[in-house]
């Protein structure tokens, strides 16, 4: 039997965090199959569980200060289906897992898993995602990158609490997420790439690209974006050899019992190089209907 706790507040929950070194539990969809494996992100499963789902400051979807704000314990469904979230998340939500899990599954808990190959990864480091973790000591908000520290490892101290996920507001001219997996959902990605890019009078203003699945964590750099805003389309083209041979640096894939290192770098080269020849100079795609 394990120990259990259901809080009416988030002060109460953060006590009890402190107090008990408890695990914060709001969908259960990776726990549970963690537990069923005997092995995973947790090291201990007898110790006591914090129920968090329910808490006020860790629900819902609002506009603040130029931000949308996503508490930690909206489910994947919630998430895709409001018209206030990016498209780029909402395209990742309706591939995730199957319709049962995303009623259940929570955005903080797709992050706080911390698998490279999470489907809502690559998306919020290009949307610049920050989360706001709360603890004894107060709150703290942290980049999405310096939060995921590996496989299964976050900065999340052992008295805090990951309430919300803030996005700033941006506008894109082109919007493109691809999975690439045995099945278009309840699949783990082999390869996963989010992309935006802002393109005015034929050339590039703002560019984020991010591969999942490729790398212990999420592959983002600024600095090769960098090095494409303010191109025309030809130009681009003619930096491409230098560019996908800094991605593919960038790049550290294992062999899996889903993929093999070799095929995913391959497939990750090839959808940067598709989306900087092609999809940034074209409008959005369409969001999946969330059914598979």
């Amino acid at each position: 039997m394990v120990k259990s706790f259901y809080p009416d507040t988030l002060a109460e929950a953060l006590r009890i965090r402190f107090d008990e070194s408890a695990i914060p539990y709001a969908g259960g969809t990776d726990l549970m199959a963690a537990r069923r494996r005997g092995m995973g992100l947790l090291p201990d499963f007898r110790r006591p569980v914090l129920f968090v789902g329910h808490l006020r400051e860790c629900r819902g979807i609002s506009r603040r200060n130029n931000h949308l704000t996503i508490g930690a314990a909206t489910t994947l469904s919630e998430v895709w289906e409001d018209q206030r979230v990016p498209d780029l998340l909402r395209q990742a939500m309706a591939m995730m897992a199957s319709p049962a899990v995303r009623n259940l599954g929570t955005l903080g808990g797709n992050i706080c898993h911390a698998s490279p190959a999470g489907d809502a990864l690559p998306p919020l480091h290009v949307l610049d995602a920050t989360v706001t973790l709360a603890g004894a000591e107060g709150k703290r908000d942290l980049n999405l990158a310096e939060f995921i520290l590996g496989p299964g490892r976050t900065d999340l101290h052992d008295d805090e609490i990951l309430t919300t996920i803030n996005i700033p507001d941006s506008a894109f001219t082109s919007t493109w997420y691809r999975k690439v997996a045995p099945r278009r959902s309840s699949a783990l990605a082999k390869v996963s790439l989010a992309a935006q890019a802002v393109v005015r009078d034929g050339v590039l203003n703002d560019l984020r690209l991010a591969a999942g699945a490729v790398a212990p964590t999420v592959v983002r750099s600024r600095q090769v974006e960098e090095m494409l805003i303010g191109h025309t389309a030809t130009e681009v083209h003619g930096l491409l050899p230098e560019i996908l041979g800094k991605y593919d640096g960038l790049l550290a894939p294992i062999d899996d019992q889903r993929s093999t290192a070799a095929y995913r770098r391959k497939v990750t080269l090839r959808l940067i190089r598709y989306f900087l020849t092609r999809r940034a100079w074209t409008s959005d795609d369409k969001i999946p209907d969330g059914k598979g």
